[in-house]
């Protein structure tokens, strides 16, 4: 499982990259891009990983498994965001270049990601918050009992 996941993260970091080029050859600051590339590489994986990982997507649990990934990622890319404006923002020869600074990035947010994946995301945690969630948000609510009633002046008998 973790050499699937770590196949992953490298797709993911392969969509990073490209992401991150199209966005400075556009002309975007190299935080911009990166903020970008990195919402694109979340999806990316969420849907590899849940799928073929983790083997544990369901259409009943996709947006509670969503949800729950983009919250679990969300401290792993905020270190992995971190530590890219931090080294970019050196401006020293090997580490401030943009590519290095997403290796290192990545490589933290990677330790963070799988730990969360695995345990919570998709994981006994996660299936006990998949239901929760749909009996919050996806249950039907309960209708009043008795039969449905004609509003005065209607055709309905």
């Amino acid at each position: 499982m973790l050499a699937k996941f770590s196949g992953v993260a490298l797709i993911g970091f392969a969509v990073s990259a490209v992401v991150l080029h199209l966005a400075l050859e556009a002309g975007l600051r190299p935080w911009a891009g990166r903020l970008i590339a990195l919402l694109f590489a979340m999806n990316v994986t969420f849907l590899i990983n849940g799928r073929f990982v983790f083997r544990a997507l369901t259409r009943q649990r996709f947006i509670a498994q969503w949800v729950a990934y983009v919250a679990n990622s969300a401290f792993g890319n905020f270190c992995n965001y971190w530590v890219f404006v931090g080294l970019e923002s050196t401006h020293r020869p090997v580490i401030s270049n943009p590519y290095a600074a997403l290796l290192a990035g990545s490589v933290t947010a990677w330790a963070i990601n799988f730990t969360g994946a695995r345990f919570v995301v998709f994981g006994r945690v996660g299936k006990r918050l998949a239901v929760r969630w749909r009996r919050l948000f996806v249950s039907p609510r309960p209708r009043p009992h008795g039969p449905a009633r004609a509003e005065p002046g209607s055709s309905r008998r």
